[in-house]
């Protein structure tokens, strides 16, 4: 069984064990040796896509990352992403929409986000937060956020059929991980400019993005668009198994290297008669 079949979502979040390593036996000094392994497939195929990219090829990777604070997200994306070439990858950091995004429908922002073809997206929060914050804080009417669950079922189905893959994965802490993480931001100078004296209020209301993820889950995790719950709680697992589902992602596109458009020898003769 693949990764990504192990880490779709079969049991209600709360009973994930956020500390659990599912499909990774080893320990974390293995899974961080596990995690460089397969770093050079993963640029590999990456650059292939990229230079399909180049050639007409519209297919394009985008890897979702959703979580509630210190679950890792900018973790994910320094070793994972930091992995392939960065001309290859469109980092997207999606904050509190301008006033010019919220005058457009909620997707308006995130289309333009989209990668392009033979890119790999990467979206630091994305298009779930139209239905996690939004709904926790109650910033839209109950039938509009109702709305927004086939809307994005709707749009993704789009990007997919346009050549499109999506892989989406919750980062998952416990509240224990999460205090944790907190206070060590506070004892590092390194690491003040990560702690927000705000996370601590969207900790208060932890039980109802709790209930909000599990609403994204069970109505947002499709056949094409599948969620994948990867517990986070020990850092080096969290990122090789996010690394691994993006490898399995590319392995299924079945990427060779583009032909040439160009005859080969003749180019070679050229080349030596200059």
């Amino acid at each position: 069984m693949s990764l990504s079949e192990q880490l779709r979502p079969s049991i209600p979040l709360t009973d994930v064990d956020a500390r659990s390593t599912p499909g990774f036996d080893g320990d974390m000094a293995e899974a961080k040796a596990a995690l460089k392994q397969i770093r050079s497939e993963l640029a590999e195929l990456q650059e292939r896509l990229y230079a399909n990219g180049l050639t007409g090829d519209h297919r394009s990777v985008l890897l979702v990352l959703q979580g509630m604070d210190t679950s890792g997200k900018g973790g994910v994306i320094e070793k994972v992403a930091g992995a392939v070439n960065p001309q290859g990858v469109a980092i997207t950091t999606f904050k509190k929409p301008t006033e010019d995004e919220l005058a457009h429908d909620f997707l308006w922002r995130i289309n333009k986000a989209l990668p392009a073809a033979g890119k790999i997206g990467v979206f630091d929060r994305s298009h779930y937060e139209d239905v996690l914050i939004v709904r926790v804080h109650n910033l839209q009417p109950e039938g509009e956020i109702e709305r927004r669950y086939e809307a994005i079922n709707e749009f993704e189905q789009a990007y997919v059929e346009g050549g499109g893959t999506i892989v989406k994965c919750l980062l998952h802490v416990d509240k224990a991980t999460q205090k944790e993480r907190l206070a060590a931001r506070l004892e590092d100078p390194e690491k003040y400019y990560k702690y927000r004296p705000g996370d601590l209020d969207e900790r208060a209301v932890w039980d109802a993005y709790t209930e909000a993820y599990q609403l994204v889950l069970d109505r947002c995790s499709t056949d094409i668009a599948p969620w994948h719950v990867v517990p986070s709680g020990h850092k080096p697992y969290r990122n090789w198994a996010v690394a691994t589902l993006l490898l399995e992602a590319l392995r299924d596109l079945k990427l060779e290297w583009p032909a040439p458009p160009f005859d080969i020898e003749a180019e070679k003769k050229r080349v030596a008669a200059l």
